[in-house]
């Protein structure tokens, strides 16, 4: 057992990308549509690519989703609207009416038989306006601009259909009553008026409940097939166009199909497929870092964070899908290329995101439209793309991004549709908003800064500014030291543009690589001014320690000021494994016949693993070297040039870091070039 666990310890670093893979595979699979896939591939206004057609069994034709729409909208449009009605209201305005009639004072002009006949006259105008009912205007009619449309009263348990015309309104009120009472007097007319206007009240309202909720059995009852195909009958031959009632055909037989494939008896089978296909995805993921990128796979936090983006996009398009599949272009899956682009190389980025996209291809509708628009997205995202610190760039490449995606679902529109009328102007509008949600990369780049440790080049932007709180304190102790960063700086990052690599990474490193000169500044050359070289007091051998340990002091400072680790990387490797050569070759002649350890004036390493850190090497060695020449000329430079760096690739300082030998060649001319314009002849200024 105890053997075992060291042999899971020494190989963590597999163990952990092996659960890695069995977690992502697995989460991503669970996500997967709980369906089968179907096996024909069909696109409406295409020619049907197979053999004959014919139903393996019985099943029904589903209806369109426009003719399940059109059917709903003509229930709506048809569907009677329902009013309350309620007679006890008409009851209690009579009761109410001749109690104010009653309480009328008697008089000469209004006698007792006057008041009995004005109780008789109101109450038939009151039974006048409730014959079919008095509405209220608040109710919102039910929304009904027909005043001839034939509406239901609920009265009871009984209903009764009636014109909504003759359903009594405020404004008709007063109508009524003046011509009900034109033969009375002034003074009965307003008696009457003043006792129907405080009493009289709607006993009519719209009843949305009732309204909705036979709309919705009506809805409800709706036959969602409009047919049967038999056992055996064709449903389409082959090169017929998939159109019209053919294609209903098809869409029902995916669905009869699809359902009776996703069984208890197969659900082990069908869900071992989509776990061998995700799989496979994702190894051949793992397999493109251990061969093009060793560096990125023996790293787990890298490979971590690839794997998390993967998922991420798919759990996010997956929602969607799932909410609302109309939806389906407003997930901005250009922000992997962005994002992977940003902290690694377009290369990777472009390889993940079209296996991402190959994945989502289980879970989305029309896979084959959407794969396609997306790979073309992704490609146009890693070729516009860069330097992702200049805002107006990001702005531009995401506006290119976004034309790209409306043209091409232009195109996929207009060869399903065969015009450009069925063309749905909401996708143009999603892409919009997919565009504006792109910009999200560069929040997202910032957050996983911070979670996984990750260095992009606005990161290195920042860190590349000369009046940042590290760099202005090496100005201060080691001047000498901060012009040689600067001076190296410049020729790495020319040298990095000639031969395509990171040029804003090589020098926020070059800026860097020596801030370990600040513990003991006055033991570089750099930094004499006054004229006087301390390692004259000292053995060669405690020179040699102290120019050693400006790498192990510079680590220390980096790290205590939170430098990235790919800015240390630059510190740890800008030496290698060279040794201090004058102080070995003056130990050795100061040691005639004994023994001197060369390791005791040779740097620990590591050698250079990337073609940045090389570059760094390089330059960094040819700028200091270069000051040793008393009186520069290009012929001078060139022999040194050429010698520093042979001794480099004779030692084998370059053999980790993936750069040939026509790059190195490269940047030995940008460096003499640059040396040479350095170090030009000016005109001597006369006196």
């Amino acid at each position: 057992m105890s053997q075992l666990i060291d042999k899971l310890y020494k190989h963590n670093a597999i163990v952990y990308k092996v659960l890695l893979f069995l977690l992502t595979a697995g989460a991503i699979v669970y996500l997967f549509p709980r369906g089968g896939q179907f096996k024909y591939d069909f696109a409406q206004g295409k020619p049907w690519q197979y053999d004959n057609l014919y139903s393996p069994f019985d099943f029904a034709i589903y209806k369109g989703d426009n003719e399940i729409e059109k059917e709903k909208e003509r229930l709506r449009s048809e569907s009677k609207k329902y009013f309350a009605f309620d007679d006890d209201i008409r009851r209690g305005v009579i009761t109410e009416y001749k109690e104010q009639i009653d309480r009328a004072p008697i008089s000469d002009s209004l006698t007792v038989k006057d008041i009995d006949g004005l109780r008789k006259r109101g109450i038939s105008i009151i039974n006048l306006i409730y014959q079919y009912g008095f509405i209220n205007e608040n109710t919102s009619e039910g929304n009904i601009n027909n005043k001839n449309e034939v509406v239901v009263l609920r009265k009871g348990n009984s209903v009764e259909n009636i014109l909504f015309s003759k359903l009594v309104q405020s404004e008709e009120i007063l109508p009524i009553i003046d011509r009900k009472t034109q033969d009375l007097n002034e003074y009965k007319q307003q008696l009457i008026l003043t006792a129907l206007a405080g009493t009289i009240k709607p006993n009519v309202t719209f009843d949305e409940k009732f309204t909705s909720k036979e709309l919705e059995e009506k809805i409800k009852a709706i036959s969602y097939t409009k047919g049967m195909v038999a056992e055996g009958e064709l449903i389409i031959e082959k090169g017929g166009i998939i159109e019209g009632e053919r294609y209903h055909m098809l869409r029902s037989y995916e669905q009869a199909s699809q359902s009776t494939i996703w069984s208890k008896s197969n659900y082990s089978w069908i869900l071992s497929g989509y776990a061998v296909l995700v799989s496979l995805a994702l190894l051949m993921l793992l397999l493109f870092l251990m061969r093009y990128r060793p560096e990125i796979f023996k790293d787990n936090n890298k490979v971590t964070f690839i794997f998390f983006n993967v998922f991420v996009m798919i759990l996010v398009q997956t929602i969607v899908v799932k909410t609302n599949v109309d939806y389906l272009y407003v997930v901005p899956l250009s922000i992997l290329p962005i994002v992977l682009k940003a902290f690694f190389d377009a290369r990777l980025g472009l390889f993940t995101h079209v296996l991402t996209v190959l994945l989502l291809g289980f879970i989305v509708p029309n896979s084959f439209e959407f794969i396609y628009l997306h790979i073309i997205a992704g490609i146009v995202t890693i070729l516009t793309v860069s330097e992702l610190y200049k805002r107006a760039n990001l702005f531009i490449s995401i506006g290119q991004i976004t034309l790209i995606y409306m043209i091409t679902y232009l195109a996929f529109s207009v060869i399903k549709e065969g015009n450009a009328n069925q063309i749905k102007w909401l996708y143009l509008g999603l892409f919009a908003a997919n565009g504006l949600l792109s910009f999200l990369a560069v929040f997202f780049i910032y957050f996983y800064e911070k979670l996984f440790g990750l260095v992009s080049d606005v990161t290195l932007l920042e860190l590349s500014n000369t009046n940042s709180k590290l760099l202005r304190e090496l100005n201060e102790k080691a001047p000498g030291t901060f012009q040689h960063s600067m001076q190296v700086a410049n020729l790495a990052e020319a040298a990095a543009n000639e031969i395509g690599a990171n040029s804003m990474l090589v020098r926020t490193g070059a800026l860097y690589h020596d801030i370990g000169k600040m513990v003991n500044p006055m033991y570089f050359t750099e930094n004499q001014s006054t004229g006087v070289n301390p390692h004259n007091d000292l053995s060669p051998k405690d020179s040699a320690r102290i120019i050693l340990d400006h790498v192990i002091n510079g680590i220390e400072i980096a790290k205590k000021n939170n430098l990235p680790d790919r800015i240390i990387d630059f510190i740890r490797t800008h030496h290698g494994t060279s040794v201090t050569y004058y102080f070995y070759k003056t130990e050795l002649e100061n040691n005639p016949n004994g023994e001197v350890d060369i390791k005791k004036f040779q740097y620990q390493g590591p050698i250079p693993f990337s073609k940045e850190t090389a570059i760094l090497m390089m330059c960094d060695a040819a700028e200091a070297a270069s000051k040793s020449i008393k009186e520069p000329t290009a012929h001078k430079i060139d022999e040194l040039i050429d010698r520093i760096i042979e001794k480099q690739k004779n030692d084998n300082q370059f053999i980790n870091s993936d750069i040939t030998f026509r790059e190195i060649e490269k940047i030995k001319k940008i460096i003499k070039n640059k040396l040479m314009n350095i170090y030009h002849l000016r005109v001597e200024y006369p006196d």
